[in-house]
């Protein structure tokens, strides 16, 4: 969930994108991914069946996928939470992650998060001039991860009518764009890539996408299970792949498109501070929200993410911005990408400054490599631990102690 005041800059971005990904592949760029708010907006009428309309082709309503290949058993996720932000989906936001890097004295963005757009099909295979920024940067170091937001469908934000996007589901859960994704794993493996986290029709749950669930949940399902059947089998391919809604029912409650174990490796979830007046206890309890999600994914035993999250209905909200961070450490996302534009982001945006305040102090100077904190934390012997904060003690992986018997064993070794 991309908010209005956000897509507009997004959509230059992404037309931009349009232009780069039609010299690549001679296509020419139209409308593109962004989104919209949920909130107050009227869930569409059933509309009609698609088999009684002449105009929609038919085409099985749940046909048969091919045996699914099984996830690759390397891992492609760091073992410690990694962190990042959306800051551009071009070539500008890997630029400007050092950026931001440098802003919070020191500490390293290790999730690189763009979109394909989703104008049209050739977009949404991926043209390697726009992907080479962004492979390069992940193969810069070998623990970071790069994040991609792949459209289900293209048009994917032209309002297209629920029974049209009946259809398109149907013709892709009976293999129809199969080749589509088989061009993008393949251009993403050649492109030193492999472990890509690979998030397919996010917000799914919502109506501002063309590759939204509700019209038709039973091929969406098998649809994501035709994708992910093909991207893996492509050769040298350790894709995961990321189901991300957004939070709360919208409209349809999220847990009626979740496809199953066999093809989601990350269960992710798109979280804003909204809406207007809603408090983050409420975020918290509110049906399909952010405690059914974590409870949602430790059933099926699947890591959580939060591929954005940020402010917004609510303004600059340090309370929730506070809560939240918090939130991430009690629960360990695997990854998370604050959405850094107005009237979201902390850096890029200047409306929210007790917010900025709060995200920067918290995150300020931490380490390259962060650990797990153990289990057991082990205290070597004579050695007094310092209270530094569970956050700063989480990145740290642990506590910090200083050894109360140092003045004896510098007279020890000076005896010698």
């Amino acid at each position: 969930m991309t908010p209005w005041r956000g897509q507009r800059r997004k959509r230059l971005a992404f037309v931009a994108a349009g232009i780069i990904a039609s010299t690549a592949l001679a296509a020419v760029p139209g409308h593109t991914v962004g989104a919209a708010p949920r909130d107050g907006e009227p869930t569409p009428a059933p509309a009609p069946s698609a088999a009684a309309d002449p105009a929609v082709p038919a085409v099985p309503a749940v046909p048969s996928t091919p045996p699914i290949p099984p996830a690759p058993a390397s891992p492609v996720v760091p073992d410690a939470p990694a962190i990042g932000a959306y800051l551009d989906y071009g070539p500008l936001g890997v630029d400007r992650m050092a950026e931001l890097s440098k802003w919070l004295d020191g500490t390293e963005l290790r999730v690189g998060h763009t979109y394909l757009p989703g104008d049209r099909w050739s977009n949404i295979e991926g043209a390697p001039r726009f992907l080479e920024s962004w492979a390069a940067w992940r193969k810069a170091k070998d623990d970071r991860l790069f994040v991609l937001n792949v459209p289900m469908l293209e048009r994917n934000e032209d309002h297209v009518s629920d029974w049209e996007v009946r259809s398109m589901l149907r013709r892709g859960a009976a293999g129809d764009y199969d080749e589509h994704f088989r061009v993008l794993a393949k251009r993403l493996v050649d492109l030193g890539v492999p472990d890509t986290v690979v998030v397919p029709g996010w917000e799914m749950n919502g109506t501002t996408y063309t590759h939204r669930c509700g019209p038709d949940p039973e091929s969406w399902k098998a649809y994501w299970k035709r994708i992910v059947t093909v991207m893996r089998a492509v050769p040298g391919q350790k894709f995961k792949f990321d189901f991300t809604p957004n939070r709360g029912r919208d409209a349809i409650p999220w847990t009626q498109c979740y496809p199953g174990d066999d093809v989601v490796d990350i269960i992710g979830m798109d979280s804003y501070d909204q809406p207007n007046g809603m408090t983050f206890d409420q975020q918290v309890g509110e049906e399909y929200g952010l405690q059914h999600h974590v409870d949602f994914a430790k059933a099926h035993k699947k890591p959580i993410s939060y591929p954005e999250w940020g402010l917004f209905r609510n303004g600059d909200n340090d309370e929730y911005m506070r809560r939240m961070l918090k939130w991430m450490d009690e629960h360990k996302p695997l990854y998370n990408t604050v959405t850094d534009y107005c009237p979201h982001g902390v850096w890029q945006c200047k409306d929210n400054p007790k917010s900025t305040k709060v995200y920067r102090e918290a995150l300020s100077g931490l380490p390259t490599n962060p650990t797990p904190k153990p289990t057991e934390p082990v205290r070597p012997p004579n050695c007094s631990p310092l209270n530094l904060g569970d956050w700063v003690e989480y990145w740290l992986g642990g506590k910090l102690c200083v050894r109360f018997d140092w003045w004896e064993r510098r007279e020890q070794r000076a005896r010698g």
